[in-house]
């Protein structure tokens, strides 16, 4: 994640010629060998003595840059909100008005409608909602709190970590201070990373994560029309298409209890294993001027922070891309269903949807930026080509049912074999979930899955 590194941001650069002590290395620095050593030399000497540091020149400098109160987070998410608002601002937003929401709302019941006969998980989009994208902001950030804090309490503590035992007692008294700092980084760098999303999304769950409130279906218009550009498309066809994908991503993550925390708990499990590139962080010490906001800019864009692939990474990371990857193609095969011999243009808005994530869309962006997490959707296609032949193969009721319980789906190699899997698929359907489940796990009579009350099975 580019926000990870602090103080990194703002020391300055590196000085040609003599140092700025009188002496020509400073003994006494406790950073000396670390990516820190150019922001003690910044301030060593400066009060004309022995190399010593000014502290009340740096509490100065940095309170400078402090902006609000972290309350004990990483992040800073008061300046998230407040940036990313401004972002959308700038690029330009609306308030939704009444013809916004009524022509969400029509999309919302007929794709309601159509799904019954696509899939067996229940309707859950008891409400509907035409969101601006400041209101998608505005709206999306807890979630967005409780994907990111994991990854930027463990960026600060690996930070913490890459210090010498000397230079960490020398920071002691500046550990707060500096704690606060981090977090208006993470902030300010969310802040835009939210900002620039809230331009490209058309959906609370067009990223793949629930986003928005369970049980209410979202649309933002504006961006809706932006992906209709260039399609040649009705815009009732585009509309009810996207409200058809958002429908059923809510029926899913109602229906599948555990799933969204499986998703945030491979997050969680990614930023545990993260350590610091201070190599990385050493250079752009060197190369950024304090002074010069626009650099701090580029070395955000650019991305101070680059996890090294460790095997508990590389293991939630593949975790997670699997995951997403069967929401998506789960998503992508009820979708062709319910459209099949009614929407001769679902093809081709499918190939859209799918074009936009090859080419690097909101998913792989977002967590790039925010997560540090490089998401390859190439595996969308493998997946809803899996729960296709697992549907011609068990029926819809089948195809669902792999859904009870995470030891039940799809692997990364059945992925490579939707066909096989789709064989063994037979025997996983038919197996009593609730062996599986504790008592507190158990669903109650109103998401019950009794065979007796499905005339499908």
């Amino acid at each position: 994640m580019d926000g990870t590194s602090t103080l990194e941001l703002y020391a300055p650069p590196a000085q040609e010629g003599p140092p700025m002590s009188d002496e020509p290395d400073n003994p006494d620095n406790p950073f000396k060998g670390t990516p820190f050593e150019a922001m003690f030399q910044q301030f060593s000497g400066a009060a004309g003595t022995g190399g010593a540091p000014d502290l009340n020149a740096i509490f100065a400098q940095v309170q400078q840059l402090l902006s609000g109160s972290t309350d004990g987070k990483p992040v800073n998410w008061d300046l998230a909100k407040d940036i990313a608002r401004k972002t959308v601002a700038t690029a330009g937003d609306r308030s939704m008005t009444s013809a916004d929401g009524d022509r969400v709302a029509d999309a919302v019941r007929l794709a309601e409608h159509w799904l019954d006969e696509a899939t067996t998980l229940p309707e859950v989009s008891a409400t509907s909602a035409a969101w601006s994208r400041a209101e998608w902001v505005e709206n999306t950030l807890p979630v967005w709190q409780t994907v990111v804090d994991p990854v930027a309490e463990h960026v600060a503590g690996a930070m913490g970590n890459a210090l010498p035992a000397e230079a960490q007692q020398f920071a002691g008294p500046m550990a707060g201070m500096l704690r606060q700092l981090g977090g208006s980084v993470f902030g300010a760098q969310v802040g835009q990373g939210l900002g620039e999303l809230a331009s490209e999304v058309v959906s609370s769950s067009d990223i793949g994560l629930p986003l928005g409130p369970t049980g209410q279906a979202i649309l933002l218009p504006d961006n809706v029309a932006k992906f209709a550009e260039g399609l040649g498309l009705s815009d009732e066809d585009v509309r009810l298409y996207l409200a058809l994908r958002e429908v059923a991503h809510q029926r899913l993550y109602a229906g599948v209890p555990w799933l969204r925390q499986h998703l945030l708990a491979a997050v969680a499990d990614y930023a545990a294993g993260i350590e610091v590139d201070t190599g990385k962080i050493e250079r752009a010490m060197a190369d950024i001027d304090p002074q010069n906001p626009e650099a701090m800019q580029e070395a955000l864009a650019g991305g101070l922070f680059e996890p090294e692939d460790s095997e508990q990474q590389k293991a939630a990371l593949v975790r997670l891309e699997t995951t997403l990857a069967l929401v998506e193609g789960w998503v992508d095969d009820v979708v062709r269903e319910a459209t099949r011999d009614r929407m001769p243009s679902a093809i081709q808005l499918s190939e859209t949807v799918r074009r936009r994530r090859a080419a690097g869309g909101p998913a792989e962006q977002t967590f790039a930026t925010l997560v540090g997490l490089q998401l390859r959707p190439r595996r969308l296609r493998d997946a809803a080509n899996l729960w296709a032949a697992v549907r011609d193969a068990r029926g819809v009721d089948g195809r669902d049912n792999l859904w009870s319980h995470p030891d039940l789906m799809p692997s990364t190699s059945d992925l490579d074999d939707p066909i096989g899997f789709a064989q063994h698929a037979g025997e996983l359907s038919n197996i009593d979930i609730t062996d599986f489940l504790t008592d507190e796990d158990k669903p109650t009579d109103s998401t019950s899955d009794d065979d007796g009350d499905n005339p499908a099975k």
